[in-house]
């Protein structure tokens, strides 16, 4: 029991790691894309901007924790 909570706990810090909000608008940036691949839009875009919005939201929020400091 120990290890499989072991490997949960690496795979909850691999995935979430410091910012829980940048791995939420992941996973809703991919369901929103697989909604729209499935109605048959041309959805492959959105990754990408996703990944770009939220790194630069992440970059902000950190930027003004620091300046807080």
């Amino acid at each position: 029991m120990r290890w499989i909570r072991a490997v949960a706990a690496f795979w909850y810090d691999f995935v979430v790691g410091d910012d829980w909000r940048v791995a939420l608008g992941v996973v809703l940036a991919l369901a929103v894309t697989a909604g729209l691949v499935h109605t048959g839009s041309n959805a492959w875009w959105l990754p990408p901007a996703a990944v770009v919005v939220l790194l630069g939201l992440s970059l902000r929020r950190a930027a003004a924790g620091r300046r807080r400091d």
